[in-house]
C-alpha cells in the first residue's frame, strides 16, 4: 500500500443476455427471459455491477471539498477505500483515545450515496502511531488487538470488507513473513487480528492484502499457504487483496494467481490498482479481464482518482488525469468491464418454492469452539411481510453469545429471531440479513429448518 512516504515499486459492446433458468425452476421459482440486447453502461460502477462487481476508488478526506474530485467520484463509483484516515496513527494517535472525524467523513459520503467501503487497514507495521512504536511484546500484541476490536466495532455494519492485516510478508524469495514489531509479538498474531476483527464485526468480509504478489511468486506464495492453512483450521479469512502497483506490464500468470487463491474458497480483490508507462491502457485492460475471468474476483478498486491525486508524483498512473478528463486507460477499462457476462438478478413470480412464501440461506465460519453465522431472510410471496420471526433449532451444544439485526431468544434449544425497528418490512422479492456468533462443543451443523411466521421456508 502506498504509505506517506515515497516508495520504489516495481468498443463498447452490446450483448445478448440469455438467462439459465434450470436452478430456478428447480426451486419453483418462474422467471423471464428478456429478448433485448443490454446497452453498454457509461460509468465504471455501473458497468462492473452488471456482473456482480464493484468498481472503487481510494479517496482521501481532504479532497472532498474539490467539486472536480467529488464530481468523477460519484459518477463513476461505486466503492471507496479510505487511503489514510482509518489506520493506526489516524484512528488511534494516542492509547486508548480513538479519532474517527476524517474516517467518518469518507463513509458517510459512501453510505449516502449506496457505495461499498473497504476499510483500510486495521493492522500494519507502517504508519502505526508513536506511541505503539515504542511497545513490544504482550503489551503491543494487547494494544494492537484492542484497536482492531475498538476500530472494526466502530464501523459495524458499515464496512464490506476490511484489510485486517496489511504487508506483513517479506519481499524476496523467503516467502517468510516480514520482520516489524508486531510479527516479534508471537507468529500467531495475524491470525489474532482476524479473530478479533471477526467477533468485532461478524458482517464484514476479513482480507488479508498485501503488494509484490501479482503473479505466482516466492512472496504470493507464502500468503497461499497462510491462507490455505487459515482455512483449513477455521480461522476466519474471506478474502486476499492484490495490491497490483504495476509498470507497462502485468505477470503471465496473473489471472492463474487470482484463481489459485480462490480454489481456497476465498474471495480476491484488486486493491490498490495504478499502472504507470506507455502501455498503460493495455494492461488496465488485461488486469481487468483477469478479474472478470475469476469468479471470486469480487471488484477493483484504483488507487486516486485523478493522475494529480496518486501517490506516485509524476507517473501519471490512473484513469483520469489531472484535469479530470478520462484517458485512454479509461476507455480501454470501460470497455473491458462492457464486455463481461452481465449477472442479473431475476425476479421471482408469485409462485412460491415449495414449503412456502420464504427463502433462507444459512453460512456458517467455525473455529476451535466458537463460530459465526449469516442467514438471508428472503420473502418469496406476493405481498410485504410486516412484522416477522424466524425460528430455528440449534443443534445440541451450540449456544448464541451475541448477535446483530435481530433479537435472539433464548441463547440455545428452540431460538426466535425478532425483526429490530429498522427491518420490520420485507418487500414481496426482499430479504434481510441477520446473524449471529455461538459457542459449540464440536457440533457446528447447521439448524435442519427455519420457519418465516410459522409458515416453513425452503433453504437457498
Amino acid at each position: 500500500m502506498p504509505p506517506t512516504a515515497i516508495l520504489t515499486v516495481a468498443s463498447k459492446a452490446r450483448r445478448t443476455l440469455t438467462l439459465t433458468i434450470a436452478a430456478a425452476l428447480g426451486a419453483g421459482v418462474m422467471v423471464a427471459i428478456p429478448s433485448a440486447v443490454s446497452a453498454a453502461e457509461t460509468t465504471l460502477g455501473a458497468a462492473a455491477a452488471q456482473s456482480g462487481r464493484y468498481f472503487g476508488a481510494a479517496i482521501a478526506a481532504g479532497r472532498l471539498g474539490d467539486s472536480t474530485y467529488v464530481n468523477i467520484l460519484n459518477r463513476e463509483f461505486n466503492s471507496v477505500t479510505a487511503e489514510n484516515e482509518m489506520k493506526w496513527d489516524a484512528t488511534e494517535p494516542s492509547r486508548g483515545s480513538f479519532n474517527y472525524t476524517n474516517g467518518d467523513r469518507i463513509a458517510n459520503h459512501a453510505i449516502a450515496r449506496g457505495m461499498k467501503i473497504r476499510g483500510h487497514a486495521l493492522l500494519w507495521h507502517a504508519q502505526m502511531p508513536g506511541w505503539a512504536q515504542s511497545l513490544s511484546g504482550s503489551t503491543l500484541r494487547s494494544a494492537a488487538i484492542n484497536h482492531v476490536t475498538q476500530v472494526a466495532t466502530h464501523y459495524r455494519g458499515k464496512i464490506h470488507s476490511w484489510d485486517v492485516v496489511n504487508e506483513a510478508f517479506a519481499d524476496g524469495t523467503s516467502g517468510g513473513r516480514r520482520d516489524s514489531s508486531l510479527q516479534r509479538t508471537g507468529n500467531d498474531w495475524i491470525e489474532a487480528a482476524f479473530r478479533a476483527a471477526r467477533a468485532a464485526d461478524p458482517g464484514a468480509k476479513l482480507c488479508y492484502n498485501d503488494y509484490n504478489t501479482d503473479g505466482i511468486n516466492a512472496k504470493s506464495t507464502g500468503i497461499y499457504n497462510m491462507v490455505r492453512d487459515f482455512k483449513s483450521r477455521g480461522v476466519p479469512i474471506d478474502c486476499v487483496g492484490f495490491q497490483s502497483h504495476l509498470t507497462n506490464s502485468v505477470p503471465g500468470d496473473y489471472q492463474a494467481n487470482l484463481q489459485r487463491f480462490a480454489d481456497l474458497g476465498v474471495d480476491v480483490q484488486i486493491t490498490e490498482l495504478d499502472i504507470s508507462g506507455s502501455n498503460q491502457a493495455n494492461v488496465y485492460a488485461t488486469v481487468t479481464r483477469a478479474c472478470l475471468n475469476v469468479a471470486r474476483c469480487t471488484g477493483i478498486t484504483v488507487w486516486g482518482i485523478r493522475d494529480s491525486d496518486s501517490w506516485r508524483t509524476g507517473q501519471n498512473p490512473l484513469l483520469f488525469d489531472a484535469a479530470g478528463n478520462k484517458k485512454a486507460a479509461y476507455t480501454s477499462v470501460l470497455n473491458a468491464l462492457n464486455a463481461a457476462t452481465p449477472n442479473p438478478s431475476p425476479t421471482p413470480t408469485v409462485t412460491p418454492p415449495p414449503g412456502g412464501p420464504c427463502r433462507v440461506g444459512y453460512t456458517l465460519n467455525a473455529w476451535n469452539n466458537g463460530f459465526t453465522s449469516a442467514i438471508t431472510v428472503t420473502n418469496t410471496g406476493s405481498s410485504a411481510i410486516n412484522g416477522w420471526s424466524l425460528v430455528f433449532t440449534l443443534p445440541s451444544g451450540q449456544s448464541i453469545t451475541g448477535g446483530w439485526n435481530a433479537t435472539y431468544s433464548p441463547a440455545s434449544g428452540q431460538v426466535t429471531a425478532r425483526n429490530v425497528s429498522y427491518n420490520g418490512s420485507i418487500p414481496a422479492g426482499g430479504s434481510v440479513e441477520i446473524g449471529f456468533q455461538a459457542t459449540h462443543t464440536g457440533n457446528t451443523a447447521a439448524p435442519s429448518a427455519f420457519t418465516l411466521n410459522g409458515s416453513t421456508c425452503s433453504r437457498a
